[in-house]
């Protein structure tokens, strides 16, 4: 195997609206989408369709209804599944999802059979022969770093998208790491301060480094990356221009694409690009794992760009 993802799987329900709802306020929508969701899978089908080699997933679905229906989905869409476990007496994980007129999003998560694992995590088979292992925080602190550990000892370079941004344990979550993604709110929840440029991002990127991952990348949206390594290499990564109306999938598809790529031994700099690419493309598309693109698509947008 060469990419292994450990985390969640979610059933959807996003709604279109030209703001965002005020408390007490009761306002139309105007559209909704129902689809396969949760940052595992998102990231799971992401690194599907974008890596050379196979993808193994590792997640849990509830014994409800929606349990199968989300196992259907993932096959649907070419992920492997033989390592989705189905939780006893509990419901699949949901997630609520707005989305205003200027493509920005709200997200409420529902975490049900995502949050039943064992402090143990999953077996340590999942990540025989994986090369890259990638990890988010929508399944349990315990079990995510057990998995983290596991998939170190196996030999796997290990990638943590620390989000949703945690208000315990993150040092814990960060000494397993190897690289680590934040974006600038789940940036400011480590750092202490929201970096709005990339000289900001920059200091956030090389302080980060010496709380234990190698590499910190910090992804600023629409200006682009900046990123930092403990051996003291950092740089620029420029945003690709696409016409973004659904930002819900972005940060998944680029996780999804920075796996791809290091899996296949680009250089850091070839691989954030390339991972850029994928995220960019995924907010021209609406929807979470549907908008997801092509590999034929990302080398198309960096051969044009």
């Amino acid at each position: 195997m060469s990419i292994t993802v450990f985390g969640s799987v979610n059933l959807d329900l996003t709604v279109s609206v030209e703001q965002m709802p005020e408390p007490g306020v009761t306002s139309h929508a105007t559209g909704f989408l129902k689809g396969l969701g949760g940052k595992g899978a998102n990231q799971a089908v992401a690194a599907t369709r974008l890596a050379k080699g196979p993808v193994r997933f590792v997640a849990a679905i509830g014994a409800d209804a929606f349990g199968e229906s989300l196992r259907a989905s993932l096959s649907g869409l070419g992920v492997d599944t033989d390592n989705l476990v189905t939780m006893p007496d509990k419901d699949s994980g949901m997630a609520l999802i707005h989305v205003d007129a200027t493509s920005q999003n709200t997200i409420t998560v529902v975490g049900g059979a995502n949050m039943a694992w064992s402090p143990e995590g999953p077996d340590a088979s999942c990540f025989e022969g994986c090369k890259v292992a990638l990890f988010q925080l929508e399944t349990p602190q315990q079990a995510t770093i057990a998995a983290m550990r596991k998939a170190k000892a196996a030999g796997a370079k290990v990638i943590l998208d620390p989000a949703p941004i945690a208000a315990t344990g993150m040092d814990a979550l960060l000494a397993e790491a190897d690289i680590i993604t934040p974006n600038e709110t789940e940036a400011a929840g480590l750092a202490g301060s929201k970096p709005t440029n990339f000289d900001e991002a920059l200091d956030v990127a090389r302080s980060l480094c010496g709380r234990g991952p190698e590499i910190v990348i910090v992804k600023l949206g629409a200006k682009g990356l900046a990123y930092a390594t403990k051996s003291g290499k950092s740089g620029k990564v420029e945003p690709f221009k696409v016409r973004a109306i659904d930002t819900v999938a972005a940060g998944d598809s680029f996780n999804g694409g920075l796996a791809a790529a290091l899996a296949e031994g680009m250089e850091l700099e070839a691989a954030l690009r390339f991972a850029s690419a994928a995220g960019a493309l995924a907010t021209t598309k609406k929807g979470a794992s549907e908008a997801v693109p092509s590999r034929a698509e990302v080398d198309a947008l960096i051969s044009g760009q």
